[in-house]
């Protein structure tokens, strides 16, 4: 656990001190750390001998894993205004160091903050669930909470999930269709859990969950403009965009071209462990707080980040690189295809080549 908090936490607190040095040669070191600490560092650590890749036991506990996905969803709202006024105020930083904090706070947000939201809204916990909603929220994204649980969960790897990924698909009409799918899709799952429940006796306590997304949304961007006006507001929703087309990828690769049989009745098989990408990467699985364990994910979704299990090659799919380079290639639709189609070939046509089975 100490070790997800290191790497996790680290790039905080280099933009951090960039923004507090106000930029220069100190300044600008510490931001220009921080981008570089997100993406070429992270990709070159993964190649190394991993500091830690096994399955933790059945049952154990980490009693650590909510305290670290607290501080980062504090780190996260504070960051998020922070940034915000160190990129678009007076905040003393040059052109290029301010496009270096855009650049590397908006993968923090994508990487680290987005994962953490991802655990917090599988909490049973009010207060830790109340936590994920707000980072997705203030990234203008709050409909995912809805969506992902009540949808994704349900549908993953079928015509179903407007975030699952058909073969061939591009991510660019996939990113279109996914955020106005579950968009849709995720009101509609509320709204009929709402009228299951029945009316609440005080609806100024329930409201729906979307009015509650809308609100946090317009109080982000407010926040934006008295930070900077115009430009502040410019700034905040680019932040967020930058973070939601990483979630947005993140689910076009770890769904990409998987699809769920039908059985005798006509119904789909359950998801299981062949319906999801995985990636065994030691330090963007730290960074990413095991997203990569996808698979187990699905098998267990309350099981703590820190306890997911990696499925063996024979069980499951697993991406040839990183997830987050695995994201980087899929920005060229005709690279990720051609480099996709003989993974992806195996899974398609012999769905019964798993050996076994998550438990």
């Amino acid at each position: 656990m100490a070790l997800f908090a290191l790497i996790s936490l680290a790039p905080l607190a280099l933009f951090a001190a960039g923004i507090w040095q106000g930029g220069g040669r100190l300044g600008g070191g510490w931001l220009l750390a921080g981008l570089i600490y997100m993406s070429l560092l992270a990709a070159s650590l993964d190649q190394i001998g991993a500091l830690f890749t096994g399955d933790r036991a059945d049952g154990a506990g980490f009693p650590a894993a909510s305290p670290l996905l607290a501080a980062i969803a504090l780190g996260h709202l504070g960051l998020l205004p922070l940034a915000t006024h160190a990129i678009a105020g007076d905040s003393g930083l040059s052109g290029p160091e301010r496009g270096v904090l855009f650049a590397g706070t908006g993968l923090w947000f994508g990487q680290v903050a987005n994962p953490a939201a991802h655990e917090l809204i599988h909490r049973g916990q009010r207060g830790l669930f109340g936590l994920g909603v707000l980072i997705y929220a203030t990234l203008l994204f709050g409909h995912h909470a809805s969506a992902h649980r009540l949808v994704h969960h349900r549908h993953a790897a079928s015509p179903l999930d407007p975030s699952s990924a058909r073969a061939g698909e591009g991510y660019y009409a996939f990113a279109a269709r996914a955020w106005l799918g579950s968009f849709r899709e995720g009101w509609r799952a509320e709204t009929e859990l709402r009228a299951r429940r029945g009316p609440p006796r005080k609806p100024l306590r329930r409201p729906h969950p979307y009015l509650v997304y809308a609100a946090i949304a317009v109080a982000s961007l407010c926040t934006g403009w008295l930070i900077a006006g115009f430009v502040g507001v410019l700034v905040w929703a680019g932040l967020a965009l930058h973070a939601q087309s990483q979630l947005l990828l993140s689910d076009y690769v770890q769904h990409y071209g998987l699809t769920r049989g039908p059985r005798a009745d006509g119904t789909l098989e359950p998801v299981d462990a062949r319906h999801s990408w995985n990636a065994g990467h030691w330090f963007t699985s730290g960074l990413m707080l095991n997203a990569a364990r996808h698979s187990d994910h699905h098998a267990h979704p309350a099981r703590p980040f820190a306890a997911l299990r990696l499925p063996a090659p024979s069980a499951a799919p697993r991406l040839p690189w990183s997830l987050p380079v695995a994201c980087l290639i899929a920005l060229a639709p005709s690279v990720w295809h051609r480099a996709m189609k003989p993974h992806l070939a195996r899974w398609q046509h012999a769905p019964d080549a798993a050996a076994e089975t998550l438990d």
